[in-house]
């Protein structure tokens, strides 16, 4: 079905090791993303067993070589010198329609040399919600592995309780993060490191190929698409949950979707991860992670740069200071979409840190909130005046940041300003607590939930009644405080 081909094989073992998936009992395709195998240059799809079989793991794809990928990390500020793909197998890479190099993974395929104990399989929630949630955020434009395949095993894996088991295939730019390079840069091994830039300029940023300093420049490029990546996530209330350094991409996609979840009532302390205790991932404090993470990148390339000693640690430096400006260009852009003013605008970030502490204080659902000032833009009527007001606890001071909102619109540009407020605002996210009901159900055996939600989050700006439905925010008995990656 896909013609793969094995660059990343050709680099030092080191980074990756040849091994087998683990066969499962019983495997049933839950889902397969036919427009994502087209894009691939899939030109024929086999039956569903046959599929089932191949993105199981039970059968190897004609033509893929399964390899698991070795990498390092610094989970939750600890260094961890070896982690790797313990339950997750690459199979290849393809170049898809538009030229482009992807990879294609299974995730949740058994035990690998790198699995350290683990069982190397996935429960079916982890499962479901990165399919949900991945192409959602592509639907949204939002730089993101994407999802190709879900298959039930037949088996249980025990986490807390049983669970039904299950395996994800997903397709990324690569799978390439900053601890692949601290992998390299902790064995000392040069020559690894070396090879594995090489491949990361040839792959991801081949303008930096002819730069007086071809390593500075694959750092100033990473450093670019990080800055912009977080700035997206913020805009949407994305929540990662697990920004560790192996879980930082150099291709600037979002990657790893584990307890990730989006934020509902505005709390910029938010965090939902049951594994982040102390907060170090909360909604506000990704930037400053992302920048913290680049600068372990930035350690690892220092044998490489043509300045060696305190200069090249100056130039890294700069390189990583430049986060800062780069991520507010990023982010003045999107929240002058969101509220549908000039891209110039000189009152976009006074207006919208206006409008966060109005959602903080007045205890807004973010997504409600945007939804609602979109609708009242492109109408600006008593009625939805009044259903904006309704979302706030306090309607007076939400009454007069809205006067300045609207003195701060240029005449003649409504239906510019209405269309980048509804590409910047969707009318539906993957609220968490509708992600759990698809999960619940689905581990009843019903997957009607996750085929229903799936279709409205793909059409995130759709405004049809069963999405409506959908995008309410939860009851107080409804709030999921918690969510699990399933490792």
């Amino acid at each position: 079905m896909l013609s793969f081909e094995h660059r990343y094989a050709t680099l030092p073992e080191p980074l990756s090791v040849e091994c087998a998936a683990t066969p499962v009992a019983n495997p049933e395709l839950i889902a397969f993303n036919a427009p994502l195998a087209a894009e691939l240059g899939a030109k024929e799809i086999p039956d569903e067993a046959t599929l089932a079989a191949w993105f199981s793991g039970n059968q190897t794809m004609p033509n893929a070589s399964p390899r698991a990928l070795g990498y390092a990390g610094h989970q939750f500020g600890n260094f961890v010198p070896q982690l790797g793909d313990g339950r997750a197998l690459l199979l290849g890479e393809v170049v898809d329609q538009h030229g482009k190099r992807r990879d294609v993974q299974l995730k949740g395929s058994g035990r690998t040399p790198f699995s350290r104990g683990g069982d190397g399989r996935s429960p079916l929630g982890p499962v479901l919600r990165e399919y949900l949630v991945s192409e959602f955020m592509a639907a949204m434009g939002i730089p993101t592995t994407r999802a190709l395949a879900a298959v039930t095993s037949g088996e249980r894996v025990v986490r807390q309780l049983p669970e039904p088991g299950a395996v994800f295939t997903r397709v990324a730019s690569s799978h390439i993060r900053v601890g692949t390079f601290q992998f390299a840069a902790v064995r000392r091994d040069e020559a690894a490191l070396k090879a594995l830039a090489d491949h990361a300029i040839e792959r991801h940023y081949p303008e930096a190929v002819n730069a007086q300093d071809p390593y500075l420049a694959l750092l100033e490029a990473v450093v670019a698409r990080q800055a912009a990546l977080v700035a997206r996530w913020m805009s949407i209330g994305f929540i990662h949950g697990v920004m560790n350094t192996d879980n930082c991409s150099i291709a600037g996609e979002t990657i790893d979707y584990g307890p990730c979840a989006f934020m509902e009532q505005f709390d910029p302390q938010k965090a939902y991860s049951s594994v982040d205790q102390g907060k170090r991932y909360a909604f506000a404090n990704q930037p400053g992670i992302a920048q913290w993470n680049l600068a372990r990148f930035a350690e690892t390339l220092l044998p490489l740069l043509n300045e060696q000693g305190d200069a090249g640690v100056a130039q890294a430096t700069d390189a990583i200071r430049r986060f800062d400006g780069l991520f507010s260009a990023e982010q003045r852009h999107l929240h002058a979409d969101k509220l549908g003013l000039a891209a110039d605008s000189v009152d976009a970030e006074a207006l919208m840190e206006g409008l966060e502490s109005q959602m903080h204080q007045g205890r807004m659902d973010m997504t409600a909130t945007f939804d609602a000032l979109t609708h009242y833009a492109a109408s600006p009527t008593d009625e939805h005046r009044d259903a904006l007001l309704a979302l706030t606890t306090q309607p007076q001071s939400l009454t007069a940041w809205l006067e300045a909102w609207q003195a701060a619109q240029v005449a003649g540009q409504e239906e510019a300003r209405f269309a980048a407020m509804r590409r910047g605002n969707p009318v539906i996210i993957p609220r968490n607590h509708r992600v759990q009901e698809a999960i619940d159900a689905a581990y009843d055996g019903d997957f009607a939930p996750f085929y229903t939600l799936l279709g409205v989050v793909t059409q995130p700006f759709d405004d049809s009644t069963e999405a409506r439905r959908l995008a309410a925010p939860a009851t107080d008995s409804e709030q999921v405080l918690r969510t699990f990656c399933g490792t």
